[in-house]
């Protein structure tokens, strides 16, 4: 072997030998890998239906929701997990996944993060073997050295929590806090006042071992914790035909985190209920949009927390000093000018956010030339959820519109263009598919009680086509809020069904409709994880598309209007 000058950090130690698979852009592994096989299934990636069953996995870092962790549990604890995971940028998400599996579960999985020559070498190999000191391939030896950040200062609190004093949950949550915390250099850990969990939507049966073990530790939140959507209806699951194989461990695993002091509040949109988080108030939020909304709109502090870390964080009310917690980590090291043409609606705003998420990546972008554009708080939200689907980035700056764009930047930072032609170009891409249309999904996020009026006011009283089925997941208070005021009772004239609880990104047949092939929504992030998630084409629309499709039964594929007579 011939020893080379390329070296790289051991993050989770262990042995592993297999095929090398380097993927050329980042993946989200909920959404992009299939539990039961390991294969690549989402539909937007260069290396979509590429196996990774027992490969050593490359990729610069990865991307998109938080609850990849739990995927990569699942795919572990069922022998389908990659061999080893290597990195050549900061990467959480898949991390989590890989410490929890060796931490509570027993399961070895090697997470390496090499230099850029190191993983330049590496990404030409075909095999390789990993060690606790080395990797060596077709000749070639990079040497490992051990994780940093070991001087991570604890508290007094810290270390009784550690030693059991509040328990055994708490001292298991303390342990995984701290090995994440190293990892990822940090000082110190910071209080909390607040959590969000994700890891209650049911990937598998990972998920609901993860939060069982902690349960019966004696796991008990002491900060106030909201609970993301979960996988089912909780009230009417049975009733919609739900099968008790999967609707059953769902229901264990929300009851599961009630149990412990969660709040049933079932949403991935947490910043529509009455109490959101105040301007700088650190708080310990998982589900990738409600992340990026908070830091960037609500001017809140949160690291995008992987799942199974943010229960961790509720245990304890201690999180990592690291990332969007620290001012520096939120400035702007990306300047996107959007050349936005006159007259973009609703429409415009998931596109935008997709878009700078592929192009900002893992660097938080100030996004320009959209304060004359106004956008409202459902606006932001579909631009937030959409930018978490394609950047790994916590948050985003817009100019003129979110609390600290006005000196967020740093001097330093390139500049690039979103051009009219790019947007045409992506809209193509996400609203290519049949014009036969046969469900329509709204809310992913959740819909706001304004989107579900808005909604109702297009539909006119026109009644759906016998077709096509039409969908609106909601959180529970936005339920309650239009039945109270009539606006459910207008939807269900017209044939659309509203649902809480569970949303796009969780919902399973039959409750989505078995016979369906073709869907339309409004959301970027589900028209690029719906493929994936439903075997269906998912196509972008705006909402009169929506509206139209609905009615018809078909939504031709076209540029909405205010982006006619682009290239």
């Amino acid at each position: 072997m011939t020893p080379t000058a390329a070296t790289g950090r051991r993050i989770l130690g262990g042995l592993a030998q297999g095929r090398i698979v380097c993927l050329s852009e980042p993946l989200s592994f909920w959404g992009g890998v299939d539990p039961a096989s390991g294969s690549i299934v989402d539909a937007h990636h260069p290396q979509c239906g590429v196996d990774l069953c027992g490969a050593i996995v490359l990729m610069s870092t990865s991307r998109g929701s938080c609850s990849g962790s739990g995927v990569l549990l699942d795919l572990a604890l069922a022998g389908r997990a990659p061999a080893a995971l290597v990195f050549t940028e900061p990467e959480d998400v898949a991390t989590l996944g890989a410490l929890v599996a060796v931490e509570m579960f027993g399961h070895s999985l090697p997470v390496l993060r090499l230099s850029a020559q190191a993983f330049s070498m590496l990404a030409r190999a075909k095999e390789a073997r990993i060690t606790d000191t080395l990797v060596q391939s077709e000749g070639v030896e990079i040497p490992l050295s051990p994780t940093l950040g070991t001087d991570l200062v604890l508290s007094v609190r810290d270390r009784a929590l550690l030693n059991g004093e509040a328990g055994e949950a708490a001292a298991q949550a303390m342990r995984i806090l701290v090995a994440m915390a190293r990892q990822q250099g940090a000082a110190e850990l910071i209080d909390v006042r607040r959590a969000h969990i994700d890891g209650c939507i049911y990937a598998g049966p990972a998920n609901l071992a993860f939060a069982e073990a902690m349960e019966a530790k004696g796991g008990r939140v002491c900060i106030p914790t909201t609970t993301n959507a979960i996988s089912v209806d909780r009230e009417n699951w049975r009733a919609q035909g739900v099968c008790t194989a999967f609707g059953e461990p769902a229901m264990r695993l929300a009851d599961a985190y009630v149990r412990m002091g969660c709040r049933p509040t079932f949403t991935c949109a947490p910043y529509l209920l009455d109490d959101v988080p105040e301007r700088d108030e650190a708080i310990g939020w998982s589900e990738s949009n409600a992340v990026i909304f908070a830091n960037s709109v609500l001017g809140a502090r949160t690291a995008k927390h992987p799942d199974f870390l943010d229960l961790c964080i509720a245990l304890t009310g201690r999180a990592p000093l690291i990332g969007p917690y620290l001012d520096a980590e939120r400035r702007a090291r990306l300047i996107i000018d959007v050349d936005l043409p006159d007259g973009a609606d609703a429409s415009a705003w998931p596109l935008i956010g997709y878009l700078a998420g592929h192009a900002a990546r893992d660097r938080v972008p100030l996004l320009r030339g959209l304060e004359k554009a106004s956008p409202s708080r459902d606006d932001l939200k579909a631009l937030c959820a959409a930018f978490g689907t394609t950047a790994a980035a916590p948050m985003l700056h817009i100019e003129g519109v979110t609390p600290e764009a006005d000196a967020a930047t740093l001097p330093t930072a390139p500049r690039i263009a979103i051009t009219p032609n790019d947007l045409a170009e992506g809209w193509r891409r996400l609203n290519a598919g049949p014009e036969a249309i046969d469900l329509v999904a709204i809310g992913s996020p959740h819909a706001s009680l304004e989107e579900c009026r808005t909604l109702a006011e297009a539909l006119g009283g026109k009644s759906r086509h016998p077709r096509v089925t039409a969908i609106v997941t909601v959180g529970r208070q936005v339920m309650g809020l239009a039945e109270a005021e009539g606006t459910r009772a207008r939807l269900t004239k017209c044939g659309v069904t509203l649902i809480s609880d569970l949303c796009w990104c969780s919902i399973s047949r039959p409750v989505f409709p078995v016979d369906a092939v073709s869907v339309i929504t409004t959301s970027a992030k589900y028209a690029h994880y719906g493929p994936g998630l439903s075997g269906c084409t998912v196509r972008l629309g705006t909402l009169a598309d929506c509206v139209g499709a609905l009615v018809s039964g078909q939504a031709a594929s076209r540029l909405p209007d205010w982006l006619q007579g682009q290239a």
